[in-house]
């Protein structure tokens, strides 16, 4: 048996129900009360605070929409002035795998995680791991303890972020996936207080006896770093490393070796191996134990997501259908598109519309939970909002695929045609990968997370986006005028989405979303007008010198970002811009080189 909470000197758990807060005592756990993962939450901690704990923690309920079911805060033993704190989205109504996650066989490693781990169980038979708990995140605790921090990591197959204590050695452990899927944010001070948490939001208000501030930080994807515990709680730290690169082939993956892979470069063999990898992909993450839906914009990567999940959701007999979500305007080609598409699949569709006015409403809110003044972002951003606020309100489903990820592996942005060589292309497209988790993920994350929702991004699967990166250059790059021409083709012929759908040109999400006749873009545009002047922006530079803003738009969402988190611009350090070509804006739209589809 397992005791939750046991000999903590400050802690309580509590649920949320329609009449209000249960507190609940700690209480012993059978094995088989707990469930596969931890799923979508939100984790913080603190390490030698010189503050009151109980007004510390306060900060940690400004992520309480993470884990919107359930809540935890628990000192370390020993330690009185270190802290973790967990907010948990429920499997169900019972608090069974509330964290931080502690088992009797290492019972002085405290584990608080936010992810899934798609291998746990196959590392767990091929190290004959003896689990006590059914949760997915225990495999970091046999781990490290077999191999130490960087194998432990690098043998992970997932998303993740996580906080590791070891009272033993006293060390603590931070990571993050290879794409910052999940995110994590840290501050230290020159004193050796150090607090973490998934967004940084719950870091803003800490106190710490400094004269000058600390700085928050994103905490790098696919890196680890170490910290010595002092016997003040304090922390040093000693280590900083990358544990995998998306350039090289994952070590977990000689862990699982899927059959039916072909090892030469023929087209053929390439395009069967890409449809081997994506489903496999797609099919490792149906692990769930609420119910499983899909973003649907219309477009290539959101409808091979779908399809390929309807596909396997049948093959695997999950009891209940599909559903797919789609957000526009009556007249959007983006919800023309996912109509095409759900009807083509089966999936149970739902369409949500969208004006100009509930987008603007919607601004300032998402730029809070973003933590992000970047242009394209917010502007992408507002429909995802508004379309997760739909699924979590009106729906049942919770886990929630999307097609993020593809656009920056496959070339698939406009400007990629414009790429001076298939290598500017390969090496632009690493680039982007790289920093997903400042643009796109971090915008998939807030925006569903702001709602409870957890996202699931097979796109970003390591073995999948390992071997895409392998191939020739030039077989990544657009061909015929069309870029992600490798990833259509090889799912040509296979029936799997409308061929018009296949071979549908790229359109910017938040473009697409509302009428042809007039963008969310124009309508944003024109809002702005009468927000700020002329010469307001012509004391950008000197009001903003970091990153300054050169449009109206770019100096209307630094203003509102910069009330909510005065001097913290270099959380975005830099916009977000197509290259190889002369552009002032993101939007696809405003490029010579855009060329909408006939039929839209």
């Amino acid at each position: 048996m397992l005791w939750i909470g046991r000999s903590a000197r400050c802690h309580f758990s509590q649920t949320r129900t329609r009449t209000g807060w249960i507190h609940l005592a700690p209480q012993p756990i059978s094995h088989q009360a707990f469930f596969l993962s931890f799923r979508m939450c939100g984790i913080w901690a603190l390490f030698g605070s010189d503050e009151c704990l109980a007004v510390q923690c306060t900060n940690a309920m400004k992520i309480a929409h993470r884990g919107p079911d359930a809540f935890r805060f628990e000192n370390v033993n020993g330690f009185t002035n270190c802290c973790f704190g967990f907010h948990r989205l429920a499997i169900v109504d019972q608090l069974y795998g509330m964290q931080p996650l502690r088992v009797k066989k290492f019972p002085y490693l405290w584990l608080c995680y936010n992810g899934e781990i798609y291998n746990h169980t196959r590392l767990r038979d091929h190290f004959k791991f003896d689990y006590q708990t059914k949760v997915d995140g225990e495999i970091l605790l046999h781990l490290y303890d077999r191999f130490g921090i960087e194998k432990m990591a690098s043998l992970l197959d997932g998303v993740f972020a996580f906080i590791l204590l070891d009272t033993a050695n006293r060390k603590v452990f931070l990571g993050r996936d290879t794409y910052g899927v999940r995110p994590l944010f840290r501050m230290l001070t020159d004193d050796g207080f150090l607090a973490v948490c998934s967004e940084a939001k719950g870091l803003t208000q800490i106190t710490h006896s400094m004269s000058t501030p600390a700085k928050i930080t994103p905490f790098l994807p696919g890196h680890f770093e170490v910290f010595d515990l002092k016997l003040n709680g304090k922390v040093e730290s000693v280590q900083m490393d990358r544990f995998h690169c998306c350039t090289d082939e994952p070590k977990h993956a000689s862990y699982n070796n899927l059959k039916g892979l072909g090892t030469d470069f023929e087209l053929e063999t390439v395009k069967s191996n890409i449809r081997i990898l994506f489903e496999n992909a797609v099919k490792k993450r149906l692990m769930a134990h609420r119910r499983i839906g899909c973003l649907l914009s219309g477009g290539l990567d959101s409808s091979l997501v779908a399809a390929t999940l309807v596909k396997l959701a049948k093959e695997e007999q999950l009891e209940y259908p599909i559903q797919t979500f789609a957000i526009g305007a009556d007249d959007s080609p983006d919800v023309a598109a996912a109509r095409k598409v759900a009807d083509y699949i089966g999936s149970e569709h739902h369409e949500v519309s969208f004006t100009p006015e509930e987008g603007i409403q919607a601004v300032e809110e998402v730029i809070l939970h973003l933590e992000c003044y970047d242009i394209t972002t917010v502007r992408a951003s507002v429909g995802m909002y508004l379309i997760s606020k739909y699924i979590r309100e009106k729906t049942d489903s919770v886990v929630i695929f999307s097609g993020e990820g593809s656009d920056e592996l496959t070339q698939g942005y406009i400007y990629f045609h414009k790429a001076p060589s298939p290598k500017a292309g390969a090496d632009e497209s690493v680039r982007l990968l790289k920093e997903l988790y400042l643009f796109d993920v971090l915008r998939a994350d807030r925006t569903t997370a702001a709602h409870g929702l957890e996202l699931r991004v097979p796109f970003l699967d390591h073995k999948f986006t390992a071997y895409y990166l392998s191939l020739p250059e030039e077989m990544r790059a657009p061909k015929d005028g069309v870029e992600k021409h490798l990833l259509r083709e090889s799912f040509k012929g296979m029936n799997l989405i409308p061929d018009e759908i296949l071979w549908r040109r790229k359109e910017a999400f938040s473009d697409g979303m509302t009428s042809m006749k007039k963008s969310w873009y124009t309508s944003l545009q024109e809002h702005i007008e009468s927000e700020v002047n002329d010469s307001q922006l012509e004391k950008a530079a000197k009001l903003f010198p970091f990153n300054p803003p050169t449009t109206k738009e770019g100096f209307y969402f630094r203003q509102v970002f910069e009330k909510m988190y005065p001097g913290c611009c270099d959380w975005t350090p830099h916009y977000w811009m197509p290259r190889w070509i002369k552009a002032t804006d993101p939007s696809a739209r405003t490029l010579s080189i855009y060329k909408p589809d006939k039929d839209q």
